[in-house]
C-alpha cells in the first residue's frame, strides 16, 4: 500500500528529535518516581493519597504549562522555573527514599535536557 505524500491542510508534520524522546522519558520517570515515593515512603492512608496524587499533580502541571500544546502558555523563564520545580521535587523524592546517587543522576539528565531544549526553543 503506497503512502500518500500529499499534505493535509491544517496539519503540520512535527519532526521528533532525540531530545524530545529524552524529555518524554524524563517525564515518565518523574511520574513513576513520585508514584513510587508516595506508595513506598508513607503509611497506609497517606500512601494512597500521595502515591496517586503526586503523579496526577505533575501531569496536570505539565499539561497546563509545559506540554507542546499547553493550555496556559508561559513565558520561557517561568516555564523553565516550573520545570525545575518538578525536577527538584523528583530529586528530593529520590533522596527521601535513600537513593541520593539516583537523585543526582536524574537531576543531571533532566536539567541538562531542559537546558538544551530551552536554548533550542529560544534560538
Amino acid at each position: 500500500m503506497p503512502q500518500d505524500s500529499a499534505p493535509v491542510p491544517g496539519v503540520e508534520p512535527r519532526n521528533i528529535s532525540a531530545l524530545d524522546v529524552v524529555r518524554a522519558i524524563v517525564l515518565v520517570i518523574s511520574i513513576g518516581t513520585l508514584a513510587l515515593w508516595g506508595f513506598a515512603t508513607w503509611d497506609f492512608p497517606w500512601n494512597l493519597v500521595l502515591g496517586i496524587g503526586a503523579p496526577v499533580v505533575v501531569l496536570l502541571v505539565w499539561a497546563l504549562f509545559l506540554s507542546p500544546r499547553a493550555v496556559l502558555p508561559l513565558h520561557p523563564f517561568l516555564r523553565a522555573a516550573v520545570e525545575l520545580l518538578i525536577y527538584v521535587g523528583v530529586t528530593i523524592a529520590w533522596w527521601l527514599m535513600d537513593q541520593p546517587v539516583v537523585g543526582i543522576a536524574f537531576a543531571i539528565v533532566a536539567v541538562g535536557a531542559g537546558l538544551v531544549s530551552g536554548r533550542r526553543r529560544l534560538s
